[in-house]
C-alpha cells in the first residue's frame, strides 16, 4: 500500500491566470479511495479549483503547510453570509428556513460571536471531565457487545459504531434516557447535505423537518427540568439573553449530529484500516498500550473529517499564488494534509509508533474540535473493547464490497460485516491487502500473505 512520497522540493503553485478545468471530488473511486488523487494534487501545487457533487466549485487546499496556514488565515471566515451568489446557488446547504434556524453555530461563526458561543460548551467537554467519564464509557460499550455470541458474524456499524458514540454524547450533554431512545439515527445524514436539484432532496428535508420538531420538543423539556446538564445551561442562556433562539437551536443540532456521527465514522475508517492491516490489527490486540499512539496513527491514516466546511475571503485576495475572487469557497483537506510526505515520512504507510504526530484530523486553530479530547476516548475505548471482545477479528465481504457513504465532506462506511471468534475461510478477495492462498504448512487458511502485513 507504501508508496513514494511527495517531492520534498519545492512544488509549482496554481498559475492565477491558466485556464482551469474543475477537479471533480466524487464518484465511486474517489469516495474509496481518494488518497491517489490526492498526492497528483499535492505534487501539482497547494490550490486546486474543484467541483462538488451539486455542481458547486470550489477552491481545495492540499499539502500540510499549506492547510496549516489557511486553518489559521485570519482573511478566511466561515459565515455563510461571505457566501457569493455562484456559491449560495449551487452549494450543498440546508434550505430556508432551516438555514437561518440550524445553521448559527460555532462551525459557521467568526469571532468575536464565535469565541462567546464556544465559551459556552467548553466546560462539558474540558479533558478532566471527559476523562473521569472513562469507566462509565467503558460500561456502555461492553453493554453493547454483552448480547453477541462467542463467535459469529455482526454488522459492526450496526451493532456498535451507530450507537455507542451518541450514547456517550447523551451522558456528557444531559440527554434525557426518552429523548435519547426517541432519536433517529437516520437524522445524522443531515450531515450530508444534497444540492438543490438532487433527487434525494425531499427525503433530506424531511429529516431537517423531523429533527427541528425533535429539538423544539428538547427545549421545552429542559427548560420545564432546569438541571444543571449542558442542554440546560444551553437553554438557561436562552433565557437570560445571551443567546438567540436559532443560536440555541442550531448549537443542539450541531451537538447531536456533529457530536455523533463523525465518531461513528472515525470508528469505521479506523477498523476498515486495522481489517486491512491484520498484522497491526494482531498487535495492538495483544497490546493494548499501544491504543493512545495508534488511535492518532489511525486518524492521520485516514480521518472521518475528509474536508473542512467552507471559508470565504471577504474580497479578492492570493492564495498561496492562486487568486481566489470574494465569497468563493475555500476548502481545506485534511486527509490530503495527513498524507503529506514532506510533513510525515512513509506518509501512505500505518506506524503505530510514529512520533511526532502533528496531524489535522480534528482542525486546528480557533476551529478546533472542542470535543476532541473525548473524540480520542471514544475512539480508545472501542477499537480497544471490539478487540478484546471480538477476537480473530475478519471482514465477512470482500473489501471493493464495502458502501462508502457519499458524504461530501466525511469518509466512513455505512456498514461493516465482520466475522469473528472460529477462525473461517478468509472472505478478502481484493484490496490493497488481497491475499494469495496459503498452501504451506498444516493449518493455512485467512492471514494475509502479501501487501504491508503479510503474515501466516
Amino acid at each position: 500500500m507504501s508508496t513514494s512520497p511527495d517531492p520534498v522540493g519545492p512544488v509549482n503553485p496554481v498559475a492565477p491566470t491558466a485556464p482551469l478545468d474543475p477537479v471533480e471530488l466524487y464518484g465511486p473511486d474517489y469516495t474509496r479511495d481518494p488518497y491517489p488523487l490526492y498526492a497528483e494534487l499535492r505534487a501539482r501545487g497547494p490550490v486546486h479549483r474543484v467541483r462538488f457533487p451539486s455542481g458547486v466549485c470550489a477552491w481545495l487546499v492540499t499539502g500540510y503547510e499549506a492547510a496549516h496556514q489557511a486553518l489559521t488565515d485570519v482573511r478566511l471566515g466561515k459565515h455563510h453570509s461571505r457566501g457569493n451568489a455562484a456559491w449560495r446557488a449551487r452549494a450543498s446547504i440546508m434550505p430556508e428556513p432551516q438555514h437561518s434556524q440550524l445553521q448559527v453555530h460555532l462551525l459557521h461563526q467568526d469571532p468575536p460571536r464565535h469565541t462567546a458561543l464556544r465559551r459556552l460548551i467548553t466546560d462539558a467537554f474540558a479533558p478532566q471531565r471527559v476523562e473521569g467519564l472513562r469507566p462509565r464509557f467503558q460500561e456502555m460499550a461492553d453493554a453493547l457487545l454483552d448480547g453477541l455470541p462467542d463467535a459469529g458474524e455482526a454488522d459492526l456499524v450496526e451493532v456498535f459504531a451507530g450507537r455507542f458514540p451518541f450514547r456517550v454524547l447523551a451522558e456528557v450533554i444531559g440527554l434525557p434516557p426518552e429523548f435519547e431512545e426517541r432519536f433517529d439515527r437516520d437524522w445524522g445524514k443531515v450531515v450530508q447535505p444534497v444540492g438543490p436539484s438532487d433527487p434525494g432532496r425531499p427525503a433530506y428535508e424531511a429529516r431537517l423537518r423531523a429533527l427541528q420538531q425533535y429539538i423544539a420538543d428538547l427545549v421545552a423539556h429542559q427548560r420545564a427540568a432546569q438541571g444543571e446538564d449542558l442542554l440546560s445551561r444551553l437553554v438557561a442562556a436562552r433565557d437570560d439573553g445571551r443567546l438567540g433562539q436559532e443560536e440555541l437551536d442550531s448549537m443542539i443540532f450541531q451537538l447531536l449530529v456533529a457530536g455523533q456521527e463523525p465518531v461513528t465514522n472515525q470508528i469505521t475508517t479506523a477498523l476498515v484500516t486495522l481489517l486491512r492491516h491484520p498484522a497491526h490489527l494482531a498487535e495492538l490486540a495483544g497490546r493494548p498500550e499501544l491504543l493512545p499512539r495508534a488511535v492518532e496513527e489511525l486518524l492521520r491514516y485516514d480521518s472521518a473529517f475528509e474536508l473542512t466546511t467552507w471559508r470565504f475571503f471577504a474580497e479578492d485576495a492570493d492564495l498561496h499564488g492562486t487568486r481566489i475572487p470574494a465569497g468563493d469557497s475555500v476548502i481545506v483537506s485534511l486527509c490530503a494534509a495527513n498524507r503529506d510526505g514532506r510533513r510525515f515520512p512513509d506518509a501512505n504507510a500505518l506506524h503505530f509508533d510514529r512520533t511526532p504526530n502533528p496531524h489535522l484530523a480534528f482542525g486546528h486553530g480557533s476551529h478546533f474540535c472542542p470535543g476532541a479530547t473525548l473524540a480520542r476516548i471514544e475512539l480508545q475505548i472501542a477499537l480497544g473493547t471490539l478487540l478484546r471482545r471480538l477476537p480473530e477479528l475478519r471482514l465477512a465481504v470482500p473489501d471493493g464490497e464495502l458502501d462508502w457513504i457519499p458524504a461530501v465532506l466525511a469518509r466512513g462506511v455505512d456498514r461493516l460485516p465482520v466475522t469473528y471468534g472460529a477462525q473461517a475461510a478468509c472472505p478478502v478477495k481484493d484490496g490493497p491487502d488481497a491475499p494469495r492462498p496459503v498452501t504451506a504448512g498444516p493449518n493455512a487458511t485467512c492471514p494475509v500473505t502479501n501487501g504491508p502485513d503479510a503474515a501466516c
